[in-house]
């Protein structure tokens, strides 16, 4: 047994280790979750977002960074929570600037996160849409659900087991923003036409 001590010595001083990274790994996660949503509310406000941008681009790289040598934990129920969180950031971002979504490298994660993320950002666009409503911009609340029913029919040609990819869920809550929404735009395009005729009547009665 002279072989004993030896091995159960590296084996908890492996597990210390994994055990200080999987701390260090859920406060930067944390981090990632609460600098996410922090972009994302101000994007709907239309706040210059640069500088928390930032500062979650460098949360994201270093969780990322840290969990390098320890790729098990990458599959831990907060570490997908936070990548997922910092993608739909990213694909949010890229359908506002470029009207088109990045390629998960571009994000640096991998894809039944990025998958996941596709789901909650059909949840962003639908309020995106519904703000412009309020403001009277029908048009634009239709690009918006336009692009919904993109990411709707997206996700529903994926069909695997949840161990795979956990997407039912998403697939089924994005049906139904989906519905709403159409709903919700075709009734604000159906009241603005009705307007327009209103108006159009009662100018042709004041010139004759």
């Amino acid at each position: 047994m002279n072989n004993l001590e030896s091995v159960i010595a590296r084996i908890e001083a492996e597990l210390d280790e994994k055990d200080q990274i999987r701390e260090i790994a859920l406060k930067s996660s944390r981090a990632v979750v609460r600098l996410s949503g922090s972009v994302l509310k101000g994007l709907h406000r239309r706040e210059d977002v640069k500088g928390q941008l930032a500062d979650l681009k460098d949360e994201a790289s270093r969780l990322s960074g840290l969990l390098g040598e320890h790729p098990d934990l990458t599959r831990t129920g907060y570490v997908v929570s936070a990548f997922q969180e910092y993608a739909e950031v990213g694909i949010v971002i890229s359908l506002l600037e470029r009207d088109d979504v990045p390629m998960p490298e571009e994000l640096g994660i991998g894809s039944a996160p990025y998958l996941l993320a596709l789901g909650d950002v059909v949840g962003e666009l639908r309020r995106f849409a519904l703000e412009e409503l309020r403001r009277g911009n029908a048009d634009q609340a239709s690009h918006f659900l336009d692009r919904m029913e993109d990411l709707y029919y997206a996700l529903i040609r994926f069909d695997y087991p949840d161990a795979i990819a956990a997407v039912k869920h998403k697939q089924d809550v994005a049906r139904s923003l989906l519905e709403k929404t159409r709903g919700d735009v075709a009734i604000a395009v159906s009241t603005r036409r009705l307007h327009d005729k209103l108006e159009e009547l009662l100018s042709k009665s004041d010139q004759g």
